[in-house]
């Protein structure tokens, strides 16, 4: 079962929802979201995933953002209230992530949901106690755990393996020598290790920041899978990347080299089909839709392989 661990950016909240919408993701894939603001698109995502019959995976103490602050303070009582009910439905999965405030913020909410029930994130060994304290006698559905031995000895059941596989570079330019790379294998091995599942960050990496900036250069990050079967993923980095000027022509270089890989390799996705319609087109659907195919892309590989 593969996780993909998402920040409630807008673009990547729509990836979700696409990939729901056009039936891209079946049971295999329960996305996990960390919620940046309370949007209406954060909600009609959620929504959409309950309609359908499928899981999601919400996090109600998120750890980057000013979230539930900002969702105190939403002054629209219908998006507010739409979203601290999300957990109402059995297909919205009741997502907790373990800090120094975890006794009290699990203690406050345990008549109204089960630990057993619960998707975990334990990924700082300082809390490895908290969760054997405080799961001593129940255990969560999910707990996702680093690939290391001091998680390994204490979690014993119902792990699932969380891995930061995106190597993130300062700049976009940075990938201009790092044209194609290894990503991950954890699809191949994580049940003979002891997972029950596996989740990453998908092409977006684990650094968060809620400030965007104009860059240099454009990249499409595209992951594949060689002849063994493992993931490894592609930069493809604009040429003219001297200033932040003219970003839909950095696009069209990067897509240009992308396209000519596609040609060769013939990967069949929706993400990859989009980036080829963009081509055709000549069009710039601006830097946030590129991420979008790239996730979109990534998930939708990974379900093919999950459903083979």
């Amino acid at each position: 079962m593969y996780f993909p661990y998402l920040r409630g950016r807008q673009f990547e909240l729509i990836a979700i929802r696409e990939l729901v919408e056009n039936e891209l993701i079946g049971s295999k894939v329960i996305p996990i979201i960390e919620p940046i603001k309370p949007t209406s698109t954060l909600m009609k995502t959620i929504n959409l995933i309950i309609e359908r019959e499928q899981k999601i995976a919400v996090i109600h103490n998120p750890q980057v953002s000013t979230y539930l602050k900002a969702l105190s303070n939403l002054s629209s009582s219908t998006l507010k209230d739409g979203l601290m009910n999300v957990y109402e439905s059995e297909n919205v999965i009741f997502s907790h992530i373990l800090n120094k405030k975890s006794t009290a913020e699990l203690a406050a909410i345990e008549e109204e949901h089960s630990k057993e029930d619960m998707l975990l994130i334990l990924n700082d060994t300082e809390y490895i106690n908290y969760y054997l304290n405080i799961f001593d006698d129940e255990t969560p559905k999910f707990t996702l755990v680093p690939d290391e031995s001091s998680y390994r000895r204490k979690i014993k059941n119902n792990r699932v393996l969380f891995m930061d596989r995106f190597t993130k570079q300062q700049r976009n330019a940075d990938y201009y020598n790092l044209e194609d790379e290894s990503y991950s294998e954890d699809h191949l091995y994580y049940n003979e290790d002891g997972y029950i599942g596996f989740s990453d960050y998908s092409i977006v990496g684990a650094d968060f920041s809620e400030s965007g900036f104009a860059p240099y250069a454009v990249v499409i990050h595209i992951v594949y899978f060689d002849n063994d079967r493992n993931l490894r993923i592609k930069h493809f980095v604009s040429e003219s990347n001297d200033d932040i000027n003219d970003p839909a022509g950095k696009f069209y270089e990067a897509l240009e080299k992308l396209m000519e890989w596609q040609s060769e390799v013939k990967l069949d996705t929706f993400g990859m089909k989009e980036f080829a319609k963009h081509y055709t087109n000549g069009t710039y659907p601006g830097l946030g839709t590129v991420k979008k195919l790239s996730i979109m892309h990534h998930i939708e590989l990974v379900n093919k392989f999950l459903e083979e």
